[in-house]
């Protein structure tokens, strides 16, 4: 990305100089910074807000509440995470803020979402690892049971099944935060803040008037997501 915005940066600097719009380059570059200051302003004043009514929100028990709520939700769409699990709050507060439009404040939920993923999935593997050896070691003891009293083990001993694996290697994202991650970049907004916000600072008539087409759109992405994520569960299990 950076080599693309570089390459049309220059071009177009190059192309005022050889048509000898050297001056218009320039105005066009101050006025373009001080803009892009003023807009930085904006935003950040309604970020800011935004992001210290979710802080106040958590700290007063709110997210948690919501987390209850969307308790039947989470259980659909990620049924293998316990309940008593952290992710399952990070995931409900990073669903709250995108539904507000807050995406930069979505985004520190959203870390700690797959953070707290990521354990689980740790912890799955520990697990999973603590039963093959256990199946490993029984099946060392039975061998070796057999053999000193003479018993043909490819007749007599029952194999052991190995525990089916249900954990993704190190460096792969598991199906839960394939799920979050999908959910995440299609989310239902119900105020689109920083679309509001831009229409705004440019003098929209109407800023708002993306509110109804916003729901549309999301609410259809989101559906979209969701029946992509339980085809593609049904098909690894």
């Amino acid at each position: 990305m950076n080599a693309i915005w570089g390459g049309l940066l220059l071009t177009g600097i190059v192309y005022g100089i050889l048509t000898g719009r050297a001056d218009a380059v320039s105005e066009a570059v101050l006025s373009s910074a001080k803009e892009g200051v003023s807009l930085c302003v904006t935003m950040f004043g309604v970020m800011a807000f935004w992001s210290g009514l979710m802080e106040i929100a958590k700290e007063a028990g709110l997210i948690r509440a919501v987390t209850g709520w969307l308790r039947p939700v989470m259980r659909f769409l990620f049924p293998r995470i316990p309940k008593d699990r952290p992710a399952l709050e990070h995931i409900a507060a990073n669903c709250v803020a995108n539904v507000l439009g807050l995406g930069s404040a979505s985004t520190v939920y959203g870390l700690k979402a797959m953070e707290a993923l990521e354990e689980l999935e740790e912890e799955r593997r520990r697990e999973e690892q603590a039963a093959e050896e256990e199946i490993g070691h029984k099946e060392t003891l039975e061998k070796e049971t057999e053999e000193s009293y003479g018993i043909n083990e490819n007749s007599q001993r029952q194999k052991r099944k190995r525990v089916p694996r249900s954990v993704v290697p190190h460096g792969t994202a598991s199906s839960e935060m394939c799920t979050f991650l999908i959910l995440n970049i299609s989310s239902l907004q119900l105020i689109p803040v920083n679309i509001i916000a831009y229409r705004t600072q440019y003098g929209s008539v109407n800023p708002t008037a993306v509110v109804g087409p916003g729901i549309v759109a999301t609410a259809v992405s989101t559906g979209v997501a969701v029946v992509f994520c339980k085809i593609m569960e049904s098909r690894a299990n």
